[in-house]
């Protein structure tokens, strides 16, 4: 076998993956210096390059090992991008507040809840495909990549409701943790309705944008 240069794969679905974390740590160092209008952008743009990745995947010649490689790696860029992106930005909203402690809360919820809903789904994955070819239909409780979707929906409501933001986006986090682990089922989205979720993607792109 041929010495590697560098270790790990580079086929284009991984670094679409390796996008989607630069820009969650981008969005990171953003919610870090205050300019959350561009932190919650970089979240979704982590949820736009975790939306392609896997149809990429599927759509190139990979052996056994890039593709448990692409398993893994996706679910470790996933709990940094919809779980510590989003706790991150959260803390941030609460920073030198006298309630600081609730933004801490959030986020330590979100991270932990994360992980386990990660950690608990690649079990379960490869106890099914060592079963069955079969597509999956559903997943246990919410995808992490979700937090994609809800953080910045609960950064617009925020803005626009008489509520303060810090507290309403805290407590989207707190929910959204809560459906990581939460046992129900959840539909795997196929087929003409991935274009309404990506049509709701862009206008939501554009609201935080706008608000």
């Amino acid at each position: 076998m041929k010495k590697k240069t560098f270790v790990g794969f580079y086929n284009p679905s991984v670094i679409l993956t390796y996008i989607g974390l630069c820009s969650a740590v981008f969005g990171i160092y953003l919610a870090i210096h205050y300019i959350f209008k561009w932190a919650i952008f970089c979240l979704m743009l982590s949820g736009l390059c975790d939306m392609f990745d896997g149809t990429i995947a599927r759509k190139i010649k990979r052996n056994d090992a890039e593709k448990k490689f692409g398993i893994q790696i996706d679910s470790l860029c996933d709990l940094v991008c919809f779980g510590v992106q989003p706790a991150v930005i959260g803390i941030c909203f609460f920073r030198g507040s006298s309630s600081d402690i609730l933004g801490y809360v959030a986020g330590a919820a979100i991270v932990l809840a994360a992980v386990i809903r990660l950690a608990y789904f690649n079990v379960m994955e490869e106890e099914r495909q060592s079963k069955t070819n079969e597509k999956r239909h559903s997943y246990e409780g919410l995808p992490v990549t979700n937090s994609a979707v809800i953080a910045p929906f609960a950064y617009c409501l925020g803005k626009i409701l008489p509520l303060p933001l810090s507290y309403f986006y805290c407590g989207a986090l707190l929910l959204t943790a809560f459906l990581f682990i939460y046992n129900f089922n959840v539909p795997k989205i196929y087929g003409k309705a991935n274009y309404i979720i990506i049509a709701f993607a862009l206008l939501l792109f554009a609201a935080v944008l706008i608000v």
